[in-house]
Order: C-alpha cells, then sequence, then structure tokens
C-alpha cells in the first residue's frame, strides 16, 4: 500500500464536499510531476486531503476507488484523473504549521515542493500526520 497527499482548495472541492459526495473523480491537475504520482497510485491506496489556500490544514482520509483513466476534463489524452472515496474526517485537522514544526515531517514534499497538488507520503509520514489529528 502507498500513501499520498492531495492539496485541493476548498472554494473549488473541499473535504466536506468529498464527504457529502463519497467518491469523486480528482481531475484537473494539470502538472507534469502530479500526473506522474496520479499514475502510481493504486486501488486501495490512502490519501490525506489537504485544503490549500486558505485553512492549510489535512482534514481527511481517503482512498483510491479507480486507479488512473482518462481525465475528461482534458483534451490531450496524457492527462489523468484518479477516483478517490471518502473514508473519515480527522479528529483534529493537522496544519501546516503543525507539519512544518514536525521533525518526523520535514521532508514531506508539502513543505520542499509547494506547487505540487499530488504527492507520495511516507508510511512514517502517513502515521504521523494521522496521530497528530489524534491529538490536541
Amino acid at each position: 500500500m502507498n500513501y499520498w497527499l492531495v492539496k485541493s482548495d476548498p472554494e473549488t472541492y473541499s473535504a466536506d464536499d468529498l464527504k457529502r459526495d463519497t467518491k469523486t473523480n480528482w481531475d484537473g491537475i494539470r502538472n507534469y510531476q502530479a500526473r506522474i504520482n496520479l499514475n502510481s497510485m493504486k486501488k486501495d491506496d490512502l490519501v490525506l486531503v489537504y485544503h490549500s489556500q486558505s485553512d492549510k490544514e489535512v482534514r481527511a482520509i481517503a482512498k483510491v476507488s479507480k486507479q488512473a483513466f482518462k481525465d475528461t476534463t482534458a483534451e490531450d489524452d496524457r492527462w489523468v484523473a484518479v477516483e478517490l472515496t471518502f473514508v473519515k474526517e480527522l479528529e483534529n485537522y493537522v496544519t501546516l504549521a503543525m507539519i512544518k514544526a514536525d521533525k518526523i515531517l520535514s521532508e514531506v514534499p508539502l513543505i520542499r515542493h509547494t506547487r505540487l497538488s499530488v504527492m507520495p507520503l511516507s508510511k512514517a509520514e502517513y502515521e504521523r500526520i494521522i496521530e497528530l489529528s489524534q491529538s490536541k
């Protein structure tokens, strides 16, 4: 199993929207590295949903329910999407400030590659974010 973090502007599509819809196509991504990452996602991989822009916090867990397929929002067949299914909302949201302050998370792509919208996490990074969400 692999672990991922996806970023979304909550005004465009939020973790609450995913919770309401139960699943969605994660589409509209137009970054080459993100496309490589989308193509690497496998069914049942776990995905953290991060609100970018205003909130800057990890808010929910999803899972990949359908591997990469043609992104219907793109004219070019090389762009892909995945289907994500809502798993659960985090007990406590994990802010970017908390992530930056944590030594275990010092190398996460969220900090190093700020413009990347789909990024891999190690199992240890994923588990640490979950751990942070369970404490206040």
